[in-house]
């Protein structure tokens, strides 16, 4: 019995095998990046989302306030992981860890006052921030 020709040799040589993982890897990357993108992107508009809720919710409750008690008790913050809901209660929830937030309030004349009399119009910033960097913002002018 002789030489086994080339022709006869059955499977993959070690060269063919390594190329076809390197075309497998580049496939899968190529079919997985978007999955990836769209995680990273729906992460970041249910932070957005969250961050909106979280400062309408405070500014619901300043418009809720009587006028005389917005400035007495709206110029304060929240520090990272202690956001409270209106009842002054910490949320316990993982999701609301990372995000802070702050409320300042301020008497504001308008410009047919002319300072004799007390202001009729204060200005309200509700700030959120998400790991330090400010998320969502509302400014609202609230009338007495």
């Amino acid at each position: 019995m002789g030489k086994t020709s080339s022709k006869n040799r059955k499977g993959f040589s070690l060269a063919e095998a390594m190329m076809a993982t390197i075309v497998l890897g580049v496939a899968a990357a190529g079919v997985l990046l978007p999955f990836t993108t769209g995680a990273k992107v729906r992460s970041e508009g249910m932070r957005l989302t969250l961050a909106s809720k979280l400062a309408g919710d405070l500014m619901e409750e300043v418009v809720n306030t009587p006028f005389d008690q917005i400035i007495t008790n709206y110029n304060y913050s929240e520090a990272e992981g202690q956001i409270k809901d209106a009842d002054g209660i910490v949320f316990g929830d993982s999701n609301y860890s990372r995000f802070s937030r702050e409320v300042s309030s301020e008497l504001i004349y308008v410009a047919q006052q002319d300072g004799t009399k007390a202001p009729n119009f204060i200005k309200v910033t509700v700030r959120v921030y998400y790991d330090g960097v400010e998320t969502a913002i509302i400014n609202r002018l609230i009338s007495n």
